[in-house]
């Protein structure tokens, strides 16, 4: 089952999000699955269950509610944003298949750069040691997800300073570039592109 692909460029976070939204309620059964790439101007997300103490100083940052799950995370420009708007029953999905497919298809990527990177069994994302590389978070509605994940490529990590990511007091944070990787963005989308295909049976 094939995949539509769409780049997005830079998109305020509450576009995407509304955007996400209104394609999973007018979704149909023969609606074709999308994967968007995008970055967003800097933004903290609080997912559904998330306690607003982990923002210690937003500063001028906005802090937007948001119906997936997981803590709060920051997104910036130089980030790489993978939305999954797939419709699970159709696929033969689980939400924890989907959520290991988006973790290796990051490992993967990673690896064709020479970073080692893993996963961890209660921690959601993938990470380069001790320190987090790309958070995930998903929400299932009418048996179709959205959301998805954030890969850090090259960005002002200071932000992540000011929040407990993902719920975790002082989890160092790292990023593509300062891993050897490449510091294009676009480069590192289309290699993610590449491999989210691959994990989600749709690669060439």
């Amino acid at each position: 089952m094939s995949i539509v692909v769409r780049r997005r460029g830079l998109v305020p976070y509450g576009e995407a999000f509304d955007a996400m939204r209104a394609f999973t309620d007018a979704r149909g059964p023969d609606t074709p699955d999308e994967l968007w790439f995008m970055e967003h101007p800097p933004v903290f997300t609080l997912g559904l269950n998330a306690d607003p103490a982990h923002v210690l100083a937003a500063g001028g940052i906005p802090v937007v509610p948001v119906d997936r799950g997981g803590q709060v995370t920051y997104h910036g420009p130089g980030q790489v944003m993978g939305y999954v708007l797939l419709d699970l029953q159709r696929r033969g999905l689980g939400v924890r298949a989907l959520v290991t497919a988006l973790e290796q298809a990051v490992i993967a990527t990673l690896a064709g750069y020479g970073i080692a990177a893993a996963s961890h069994p209660k921690a959601p994302g993938v990470y380069v040691g001790d320190a987090k590389i790309a958070s995930l978070g998903l929400r299932i509605r009418r048996g179709a997800s959205y959301h998805g994940l954030a890969l850090n490529v090259a960005m002002d990590l200071e932000p992540f300073t000011r929040i407990n990511p993902c719920g975790f007091p002082g989890i160092p944070i790292t990023q593509v570039s300062t891993l050897g990787g490449p510091a294009d963005v676009e480069v590192v989308s289309r290699d993610l592109e590449r491999e989210l295909l691959l994990q989600l049976g749709a690669g060439h």
